[in-house]
């Protein structure tokens, strides 16, 4: 048999799980590349407990190139240009050829897009960020803190409540009893492209503990001078710290291969994550897959995972030329941290119709555990 070259583009949890699964399946005859700009992995899903101090950045960090050791072969090389015609990736290092192609570069984050951003806006989604926020929370004497999701879609739709809550808890702990949490966000209920129950449990959540929840709140601009907002509805509400989710998009790589739609992201078959070239697939947060309602799937950590375990199924079936096709199911689940050592849990199917069948389960201790569980088990597993 042929020797084939599959190249993952990411080395984020979904690039992450598809070659380990593709080294899994294929056995050393055929080659699996990841290439990533960073040499390091870091866990997102525990960016907030850098943010409040519950882990310090190198305990969820991963060199990529451990890799190696199960046969995956790690280039540390920025993606500068994608070639469908030629079959070809040109990196700032050298020119790959594939047969197969997976698209894992998550979104990219453009929070200088924000009109009056500067350098003392904060956000959580790099760990660096997390880093930072962490320093200047640790100085922060009270006030007013103002979370704001500029835009959507955006990654992980409960992390700005989650932080919300944090932050309550992590005031509250310090003895900063004046400090006054507003939340903003563009949708008409938190959580809107999960239903209502959720909708309703994050706004009792954050009722419960004092946190001010502004929906259809469409973000301007921020005057970081005289600190306030401005929004939409002309309203203009002050801050004293100030916390944004940015706007995302997918990678200039991807957009000017052409491989995006009109909304700015990689369309891709829902159940096998093709996209329309052949032997080009595409997962996680650089997709776009739109639900029955309307809405597109969330973009979330768990979703890339599921769908790796997808994409490198079908890959290896291809190449062997045996065996079933693996459907992707839309199902996913996320632990929400609520603070004082609780949270709580939601899960679900998202392809269901005419909606997304989703439960939410209250916080508890036992959740909170098993987050932390998952996290390690994660690191551990993957690596």
């Amino acid at each position: 048999m042929p020797t084939k070259t599959i190249l993952i583009l990411g080395g984020g949890i979904g690039g992450i799980v598809t070659a380990r699964e593709l080294r899994r399946l294929l056995g050393t005859h055929h080659r699996v590349i990841i290439i990533d700009k960073n040499p390091v992995h870091s866990f997102p899903p525990s960016y907030l407990w850098v943010m409040v101090g519950w882990r310090k950045p190198e305990t969820i960090q991963k060199p990529l190139s451990m890799l190696e050791k199960y046969g995956i072969e790690f280039h540390h090389a920025a993606v500068r240009n994608i070639s469908l015609e030629k079959r070809t990736i040109e990196t700032d290092r050298a020119i790959l050829s594939y047969d197969y192609l997976v698209i894992a570069l998550g979104a990219e984050l453009v929070a200088e897009s924000i009109l009056g951003f500067s350098e003392n806006v904060h956000f959580f989604y790099t760990l660096e960020s997390a880093r930072k926020l962490n320093t200047s929370l640790t100085t922060f004497t009270g006030g007013t803190v103002a979370i704001v999701i500029a835009s959507l879609p955006y990654k992980c739709p409960p992390a700005p409540y989650e932080a919300a809550l944090l932050l309550e808890s992590f005031f509250a702990r310090r003895g900063t009893h004046r400090t006054v949490i507003n939340v903003y966000t563009p949708e008409p209920s938190p959580l809107f492209v999960a239903g209502q129950q959720a909708g309703d449990m994050i706004r009792q959540l954050l009722r419960q503990r004092g946190i001010e929840l502004h929906t259809s709140h469409k973000l301007v601009s921020v005057d970081a001078t005289s600190q306030h907002l401005v929004f939409e509805n002309n309203q203009r509400p002050t801050f004293d710290m100030l916390i944004v989710v940015p706007p995302h998009r997918a990678p200039e790589v991807v957009r000017s291969a052409g491989l995006t739609n009109d909304n700015g992201w990689i369309p891709v078959h829902a159940q096998t994550l093709r996209t329309q070239h052949t032997n080009v697939f595409a997962l996680g947060d650089v997709t776009t897959i739109p639900l029955a309602n309307g809405l597109p799937l969330p973009k979330a950590g768990v979703f890339a995972h599921n769908q790796a375990e997808v994409v490198a199924h079908n890959i290896a079936q291809d190449i062997h030329s045996s065996g079933f096709r693996k459907d992707f199911g839309g199902t996913g689940f996320c632990f929400l941290e609520t603070g004082n050592g609780r949270a709580g849990y939601i899960h679900g199917n998202f392809f269901s119709a005419p909606a997304p069948d989703i439960t939410f389960h209250e916080p508890s201790v036992t959740y909170h555990w098993g987050k932390v569980v998952f996290e390690k088990y994660w690191l551990w597993r993957w690596f």
